[in-house]
């Protein structure tokens, strides 16, 4: 396996465990209120539905000719990647509030609650949350795995590794019966921003004609200066005075 695979391989894997982690978050408190029934009914028609979707997308990416799929995936990671770091940053600068799962699962369960008595049979509120809770957060999974997957055609690699990610979530929420507050989410979401943005700003200017020195090898310098980059935003943002004081006491947002 080359450094890139491995370096494919953990950015997938870090990413769609911080979904996997999400979404375990919405299905548990809809599950534990409410109807653990009709919340998996609601997983397993998200699963079907997202099965379809990359059955969809998946031939219709790797038939793009090489150059045309690396400047529309590194555009895609480009964009996504600067998205989880501006938010990343500005957590790690204290702007904005930190991510923090024991707080979104009380938020949801008092939803779930005062949604009023599950329905008998099918509870249509436990289905249709955990339907859109893993729904939404396995579109970023199947966008995450297609991208880096048909770019270097390891797809399967790529899948490989988010169904690790997505089993060891799984696994560890049964084993402890509560949301994943302990993971390390923040950190976590950092390090996805800094790999998607290095990755994206790769293989883009690969399929616009540049040439890297070293092929492959020039990840291991931009990914480093990407961190450093955004080490140094956090650093500059921090000592910036808040016109919004009291964003760093705001409800955490989902990213």
């Amino acid at each position: 396996m080359s450094g890139t695979d491995i370096g494919l391989a953990l950015a997938v894997f870090l990413a769609c465990a911080v979904e996997a982690v999400e979404a375990l978050t919405i299905v548990l408190a809809v599950g534990f209120t409410r109807s653990w029934r009709s919340a998996f009914i609601g997983v397993g028609a998200a699963i079907v539905l997202l099965s379809a979707t990359t059955a969809a997308l998946g031939p219709a990416l790797t038939a793009l000719p090489l150059n045309a799929l690396r400047v529309a995936v590194g555009g895609l990671l480009l964009a996504f990647g600067l998205q989880w770091l501006r938010k990343a940053i500005l957590r790690a600068a204290g702007l904005k509030a930190l991510h923090d799962e024991a707080g979104i699962y009380q938020t949801e369960l008092s939803a779930a609650r005062e949604a009023g008595n599950p329905a008998s049979g099918l509870d249509g509120y436990s289905f249709t949350i955990a339907f859109k809770g893993v729904f939404l957060e396995g579109l970023e999974v199947v966008f995450i795995v297609l991208t880096f997957g048909a770019n270097q055609h390891h797809i399967g690699l790529a899948a490989a590794a988010a169904g690790v990610a997505v089993v060891l979530v799984v696994l560890a929420g049964i084993a402890i019966h509560a949301p994943l507050a302990r993971v390390p989410e923040n950190t976590m979401k950092f390090g996805v921003g800094v790999m998607l943005t290095s990755f994206g700003t790769f293989w883009g200017a690969e399929g616009a004609g540049a040439h890297w020195p070293g092929s492959d090898a020039a990840l291991l310098v931009l990914i480093p200066a990407v961190l450093v980059f955004a080490l140094a935003a956090v650093a500059i943002v921090s000592r910036r005075p808040s016109s919004a004081g009291g964003q760093a006491n705001e409800a955490a947002v989902r990213a």
